[in-house]
């Protein structure tokens, strides 16, 4: 019962908040709309939201994200050095990185991953070749780029979600 009137007790919980926000809510009618706003909007939505694939190594996932964490910072710095230097040394290039796994939700997650990370962003993922498609602002060696992907991100992913 209480999953069919909250699908998605997070995103009932963001659009009241939303709501009383940009409300200014100091009426009881207003706050009244928005918990509306919070029970129907998630129902009428719930067909667009993929379910995401069991976590089945939680501790996996905490090592990631700090590789992830310690990856942004240094991609950063990189980055910044990068631009400020001499702009003819870079070698910006589209690469395309072969997928292993095959979840939808799992492809999504590791093109954001990718896309966070100071210096690349992911283009498309083809669902059809199982490709992300990445442009690296210095990817002198692609295929450095595409291993570092696969080991640093995908294959943490894989495991985490057991894909």
């Amino acid at each position: 019962m209480r999953r069919r009137l909250l699908p998605r007790p997070l995103l009932s919980f963001s659009v009241f908040v939303v709501w009383a926000l940009i409300t200014n809510a100091a009426s009881l009618a207003l706050l009244a709309l928005g918990a509306l706003l919070a029970l129907v909007i998630p129902r009428l939505t719930a067909p667009f939201w993929p379910q995401p694939p069991r976590l089945v190594r939680p501790l996996s996932a905490l090592r990631f994200l700090a590789v992830f964490a310690f990856d942004i910072v240094t991609a950063n710095w990189r980055v910044a050095r990068q631009v400020v230097g001499p702009l003819h040394r870079l070698s910006p290039a589209f690469v395309e990185v072969p997928l292993d796994l095959r979840d939808p939700f799992v492809a999504t997650l590791l093109a954001s991953v990718v896309s966070l990370t100071p210096g690349t962003v992911a283009i498309d993922v083809d669902r059809h070749d199982w490709i992300l498609l990445v442009h690296a602002l210095d990817a002198p060696d692609p295929r450095a780029l595409i291993d570092e992907i696969k080991e640093r991100y995908e294959q943490p992913l894989r495991e985490i979600f057991a894909c």
